[in-house]
């Protein structure tokens, strides 16, 4: 390579297997562990891949698989299939009407190429800290249903989710799908974020979530991305505003409550105290947005 040169954007060799059924998919799981990777809509692994950043031996397309798409009703869940395209999300009445934090988020998430091949699992299972969807989650008080060649089990967001790019999902096991509580009569929710441009990764955003009845807010949910490790709910700010009445809530003890549980990073564009000042922002607009015609 040459002086200047660009270095080749490529991925190391690969073995491709689009599989026809989950025991497809376990197969190779359960054969080759972390040297096999599922590739979904591919917008953030391909990515990885050309840079070098992931290097897998196999890449196991779940495209076909049957039970990990859709979008319907479940009980009092409202069930969206990890392989469920982000356009098809941003479509769905039902996520509209049931899932209303989600449909929020949806035209945020970059750009309409991306969400045309992007999926919804796979951007909860990437972890990205600065992604729209794992804050949306915790807000909303998600369950992720995961599936292996040994069985089945149910997690909580807040324990789906561990840090940058990591989750609890072991080597072996797949995220068929998501069930969202369905929003309710008394159920508020806002979500925004900023960025220098439509579509580029936020600099700082909110997911709020809450129950109000009577002029008194209930449950509630105050969840920040973009500033830490991972999305993360702030218990402070969120407690300081469940039992009170709108007419009393106090604002800015609301967003001074902030500091207890989030330390903001710096990164490559903006600091830890500018991203402080946007949280603070973002949450006068969620608490305003939350509460309007509630009084």
């Amino acid at each position: 390579m040459s002086h200047g040169e660009m270095p080749k954007l490529k991925p190391r060799s690969f073995e491709y297997i689009r599989a026809e059924s989950l025991e497809d998919v376990f197969q190779v799981l359960d054969e080759q562990g972390d040297e096999a990777k599922i590739i979904a809509g591919g917008q953030s692994l391909m990515a990885a891949m050309n840079m070098r950043f992931a290097a897998p031996e196999t890449l196991v397309d779940v495209a076909d698989i049957i039970e990990m798409r859709g979008i319907h009703l479940n009980g009092d869940m409202l069930r969206i299939g990890a392989m469920s395209r982000h356009s098809e999300v941003l479509a769905s009445e039902d996520v509209a009407t049931h899932a209303p934090i989600i449909f929020q988020a949806m035209p945020q998430i970059a750009h309409p190429a991306i969400r045309n091949r992007g999926t919804f699992g796979g951007s909860l299972c990437n972890a990205d800290p600065a992604s729209e969807l794992p804050a949306c989650a915790l807000a909303a008080q998600a369950i992720f249903n995961i599936q292996s060649s040994v069985g089945s089990r149910s997690v909580a967001a807040v324990d789906f989710l561990e840090g940058t790019y990591a989750t609890c999902l072991k080597a072996n096991e797949v995220l068929i799908s998501v069930d969202v509580p369905i929003a309710t009569a008394n159920t508020r929710t806002f979500f925004d974020e900023v960025a220098r441009r439509h579509g580029d990764f936020a600099m700082a955003g909110i997911a709020a979530q809450a129950e109000i009845s009577g002029g008194v807010i209930g449950q509630a949910s105050l969840v920040y991305f973009a500033v830490s490790e991972m999305a993360l709910r702030s218990d402070a700010a969120s407690a300081m505003i469940e039992g009170q009445r709108i007419d009393d809530l106090d604002v800015e003890a609301v967003c001074d409550a902030l500091a207890i549980d989030i330390h903001p990073f710096e990164d490559l564009t903006t600091s830890g105290e500018a991203k402080m000042h946007l949280l603070k922002v973002l949450t006068r607009r969620a608490l305003a947005a939350l509460t309007d015609g509630q009084g």
